[in-house]
């Protein structure tokens, strides 16, 4: 079989490759993506579509979030393929005194690095859904945050890319990867040989996988997060909601929760659908790569989420899947060349914001690769804090 050159290679066809080559494309470069299955299979088609700053920690990490944001607002605007962009804002609220405190100090920090947040009291909480509970004591909102259809959005970026001359091979598992002396890739896959000056590993959960065939020790894990789509009968909401305690279950903090919505990290998020439907999860466990839907995890998120919508006790439930997150032990991804093998990058290690940092993503890695101004500051988000952290302990 014939060998096969590009001058760059993503690994991993998810929504991170398909940003990747969509931006690089769009700006010349000659790109191909392998993938091992279909475009979209993991855990870009098993995730919520939200493109969100409502979740980020206040400076860097919301800043990332709005400068995406941006850039799908763009999208909308540029892709031929539509990918279901709504732009409604999204809350969060609170179920007692502590969690109101903590969101009016979250807020004050978001409003000074000059993000649109404000708190909610009763109230507003009442304009927004009669379905909530009476008791809640409010929340806050975050108006620039909006949701796509990830599977699409993820479809629609390929789409362009390959307009724009990106080669796309699915089916295509690369099983080995080397680098000769002249430090040139070669990729043995399921389809004959692929070699590369530059290569970009964005297998997200797999991401280590490719890593090690080059020596190098990605610290990501997959993170199962588990889903109910439901039938929408009545019109519960308009907009992405949460729990305060989402933010406490995805950062590791303590909550006032029984031993069992503790145990899978389960707090609520709803999330209406363009189809009518809406999504209720979520869940946070480390069970490797099972993939599996746990019945008991699935009857916590209901609960919680009856908690919240009492009156949504009765919905019907059309499925339920599972998915997982690459999460890395700061909570930020991997966005890097790595210095130890030339030419070599990871974009992965988004955990549960992949949808909504995709387009920066993309974007900064092919400013990356072409020399050019970086759109944003890249320091927190590279490879090497990790070792130079062991280093110093």
């Amino acid at each position: 079989m014939d060998v096969r050159h590009a001058d760059i290679v993503v690994i991993g066809g998810g929504i991170m490759g398909a940003a990747i080559s969509y931006y690089g494309a769009k700006a010349g470069l000659d790109i191909t993506v392998l993938e091992k299955n279909e475009l979209a299979s993991g855990t870009s088609s098993r995730c919520d579509g939200n493109i969100l700053a409502i979740d980020k920690d206040p400076g860097f990490d919301s800043q990332m979030s709005l400068k995406s944001q941006q850039l799908v607002h763009e999208l909308h605007k540029n892709l031929d393929v539509d990918f279901e962009y709504r732009n409604p804002g999204s809350m969060l609220v609170c179920e007692n005194d502590s969690e109101m405190e903590a969101a009016q100090k979250w807020v004050q920090q978001q409003q000074d690095a000059g993000l649109d947040f404000r708190m909610l009291d009763r109230e507003d909480l009442r304009n927004e859904s009669n379905y909530f509970a009476d008791d809640l004591y409010g929340g806050l909102e975050c108006q620039t945050d909006s949701t796509v259809n990830p599977y699409m959005l993820t479809f629609s970026m390929f789409d362009s890319a390959k307009k724009h001359g990106a080669k796309i091979h699915t089916h295509t598992e690369v099983k080995n990867v080397t680098q000769d002396a002249a430090n040139k890739f070669i990729m043995e896959t399921t389809k004959g040989t692929f070699t590369a000056n530059k290569v970009i590993n964005a297998c997200g959960i797999w991401a280590p996988m490719i890593g090690e065939m080059l020596g190098v020790d990605i610290p990501i894990k997959p993170r199962k997060g588990q889903l109910i789509v439901a039938s929408r009968e009545k019109p519960v909401g308009l907009r992405k909601v949460m729990e305060f305690g989402y933010l406490i279950s995805k950062f590791g903090g303590e909550r006032q929760v029984d031993a069992i919505t503790e145990k899978h990290g389960v707090a609520l998020v709803f999330e209406p659908t363009e189809s009518q439907n809406f999504l209720i999860g979520s869940s946070r466990e480390f069970t490797g790569f099972d993939t599996k839907v746990n019945q008991d995890v699935i009857r916590c998120i209901a609960k919680r989420a009856v908690r919240f919508y009492p009156k949504m006790a009765n919905m019907t439930v059309i499925r339920t899947y599972a998915g997982l997150r690459p999460w890395t032990e700061d909570h930020l991804p991997i966005v890097s060349h790595v210095d130890e093998v030339p030419g070599f990058y990871i974009a992965a290690g988004h955990e549960g914001d992949g949808i909504s940092l995709a387009a920066i993503t993309g974007k900064v890695i092919e400013e990356m690769i072409s020399d050019k101004e970086l759109s944003i500051p890249v320091e927190a988000l590279r490879y090497n804090r990790f070792t130079e952290r062991v280093a110093h302990t």
